[in-house]
């Protein structure tokens, strides 16, 4: 991890899209990643010789509701600590920033969710179940 560097900005818009799908993450539009990505709250992204490895955000209305969304650490990255490395400083934002009584939630694939836990953050079911909708195209 000495030669990382974590940056607090959203990536490019080209390098975002191309590291979900190296990653193996549901793909999003160009058109959705120049709409939100400077939308994000707050952004983290990892970078080893100004390639970027890993990122994470958190987006949301800054008051009641926050999602953590897009974290992700390059294949051959995996299994260093990047991915913990994204969410220390996801939960400094978040505790720095995040009002009384906001919830913070996120989707978590298996077995990401592992990670997330050790963080704090707990299945809702059964009192709740998450449920999405998604445009298709």
């Amino acid at each position: 991890m000495d030669h990382v560097i974590v940056e607090h900005a959203p990536p490019a818009v080209a390098e975002y899209l191309s590291l979900r799908e190296i990653a193996g993450m549901s793909p999003r539009s160009r058109e959705g990643a120049e709409r939100g990505l400077p939308n994000s709250l707050f952004a983290v992204c990892l970078r080893q010789d100004d390639v970027l490895i890993g990122m994470g955000r958190v987006v949301g209305d800054d008051g009641c509701f926050y999602q953590v969304v897009d974290i992700v650490v390059h294949p051959d990255e995996q299994g260093k600590g990047y991915g913990k490395l994204i969410m220390n400083e996801i939960m400094k934002y978040l505790k720095e920033n995040v009002p009384a009584r906001a919830l913070v939630s996120l989707l978590a694939d298996v077995p990401a969710d592992r990670l997330y836990a050790q963080f704090g953050f707990e299945y809702t079911s059964p009192q709740s179940e998450g449920m999405w909708w998604r445009q298709e195209g």
